[in-house]
């Protein structure tokens, strides 16, 4: 019975050690890190357009004074605030997670997918670019 079970954690442990995504290049790493990095530089650069036009519009609306009293509420209440250590500490938990979810994804794209549509894709973000650039700057 003891050697059905050695020889079955062999074959599960060579299994998983079959289905390991390969590593991804440094310089596929090095370019998705600039892409997000400029991604997250266009989304707050609008956010932060978008929140210089709509306040100066709301100062003066009753609607505006009562929505900055529920947030000042919310931000005071014990159940919210425990709620927001919960969410924060499991997004931490699930870091790494993440971390190794998208190594393992950037593998698989660069040793099966990159050979046959990276020249595609990215001459497609290339294209993307300028437009980008007009409606979305990433500097202000």
């Amino acid at each position: 019975m003891s050697a059905k079970l050695v020889l079955a954690l062999i074959v599960a442990l060579q299994v998983s050690m079959c289905l390991s995504a390969p590593e991804p290049d440094k310089e596929l790493v090095d370019k998705y890190e600039d892409l997000k990095a400029t991604f997250y530089k266009r989304l707050l650069n609008a956010y932060n357009k978008a929140q210089a036009a709509v306040v100066p519009l709301a100062e003066g609306s009753p609607q505006a004074s009562m929505v900055k009293e529920y947030v000042d509420s919310l931000q005071g209440d014990p159940k919210m605030q425990s709620a927001v250590k919960v969410i924060t500490g499991m997004a931490g938990e699930l870091g790494p997670a993440v971390d190794r979810a998208r190594a393992g994804a950037l593998g698989v794209y660069g040793e099966y997918l990159r050979p046959y549509i990276g020249t595609y894709l990215d001459t497609a973000i290339q294209g993307l670019k300028p437009m980008l650039d007009v409606v979305l700057p990433a500097d202000e």
